[in-house]
């Protein structure tokens, strides 16, 4: 993957992000892909990360810190570039950006039943948390 260029996300790249999330099975009833964008390109647009193939989008990531920790999102490779280094890659980027700012520890979650996820993460040094996950919606992406 000498060929691949990762930069902050442009408006431009909006439909090849979606169509890429969809093709990664990120996108889940509940959560509005274009409303996530248009949210994160309001804050902290340069922890929105792509990777560029030969002019295509084949990667993503979202990271964010608001000052106690960071947090990665919509990790995604092209099923074509997978087991390629390229989430590897990403994520260091991410995480360059994010130690950059200051932060000292990164979180994501995961859903429990994707396993091969998971074992990615822990490659790369994640180890999970003794916390338990709660979330609590402020809106729903209708209201807004």
């Amino acid at each position: 993957m000498d060929d691949l260029t990762i930069r902050i996300y442009d408006p431009a790249d909006q439909e090849a992000v979606v169509r890429l999330w969809n093709d990664c099975a990120l996108v889940v009833p509940w959560n509005d892909p274009l409303k996530d964008i248009a949210r994160k390109i309001r804050f902290q647009r340069e922890l929105f990360l792509v990777a560029v193939r030969e002019g295509t989008i084949v990667g993503t990531v979202m990271a964010g810190y608001e000052g106690h920790r960071g947090w990665i999102n919509y990790l995604a490779v092209s099923p074509a570039c997978r087991r390629k280094g390229l989430g590897r890659r990403l994520m260091q980027e991410a995480m360059k950006r994010l130690f950059a700012l200051g932060c000292p520890k990164v979180n994501l979650q995961i859903r429990t039943s994707n396993s091969r996820v998971i074992d990615f993460y822990r490659k790369l040094g994640f180890l999970p948390d003794e916390v338990v996950s709660l979330g609590r919606r402020l809106r729903k992406d209708e209201d807004e």
